[in-house]
């Protein structure tokens, strides 16, 4: 797999600036999806997470799941360390796992702080550098409005990230992101922090259910934070 002067590759690149796939695959999604097939919510030691980029990439394909996302919070630089693995150990642009950029940006939300997940977006676009180093950025630029235009304009997905976790109710939340541009939210999470990982049936449903009536996405992950990939 070639690496670009610049240090893109551009095997990857094309891989996930395929958005349409990616939509199909949130279109897929369903209660039985993560952890073990799809998984686009974890993080590593690059933001709050336990394992290395370079243990989670390996995690994600012994354990042969499909599709992947870190969403490290104000930051992409796992990437560079997963690309470097998967460029010399994949011999195949189709094996898995099928690594889509993320990365998970806190924001106000009908003044709320919320996380925000943003999805397949092109690393290396102007619009995403304000939320890659750290921390979130003040202004307007911690406007959930403004967050969802930028992801959108590198290209990618904003997606409200697991909904019911927040001081206002996840189904004003919901509303009121369909109304301001969100493509989706986590509709499948274990809010119960159970072992081992499975959604929680009812909100998750309710979620489910709203999103699907407002036409929006819905999404999955593990929120990992912890040495398994399978677990929160």
């Amino acid at each position: 797999m070639e690496k670009t002067q610049d240090g893109e590759y551009k095997c990857f690149e094309r891989k996930m600036s395929n958005i349409k796939t990616l939509i199909k695959v949130l279109k897929s999604v369903g209660p039985e999806s993560c952890p073990k097939d799809i998984n686009l919510h974890c993080h590593t030691t690059c933001s709050d997470g336990s394992l290395s980029p370079l243990e989670l990439i390996k995690q994600a394909r012994d354990h042969q799941v499909k599709h992947i996302a870190v969403t490290d919070h104000h930051s992409i630089s796992s990437y560079s360390i997963m690309y470097d693995w998967l460029s010399e150990n994949s011999t195949s642009s189709c094996e898995y796992p099928n690594l889509w950029t993320g990365i998970e940006i806190s924001c106000i939300l009908s003044k709320c702080l919320v996380h925000v997940i943003g999805l397949g977006f092109d690393l290396y676009h102007e619009s995403i550098n304000p939320y890659i180093h750290g921390q979130a950025p003040i202004g307007i630029k911690l406007q959930a409005s403004y967050v969802v235009k930028s992801i959108h304009a590198a290209g990618g997905i904003a997606l409200l990230a697991h909904p019911a976790r927040y001081r206002v109710s996840f189904d004003k939340l919901i509303h009121e992101a369909s109304s301001i541009g969100f493509d989706g939210a986590e509709a499948w999470y274990d809010y119960e922090y159970s072992s081992p990982w499975k959604p929680t049936k009812l909100i998750c449903e309710s979620i489910d259910s709203q999103l699907k009536k407002l036409n929006m996405l819905s999404s999955c992950g593990t929120d990992t934070h912890g040495m398994s990939l399978l677990s929160r």
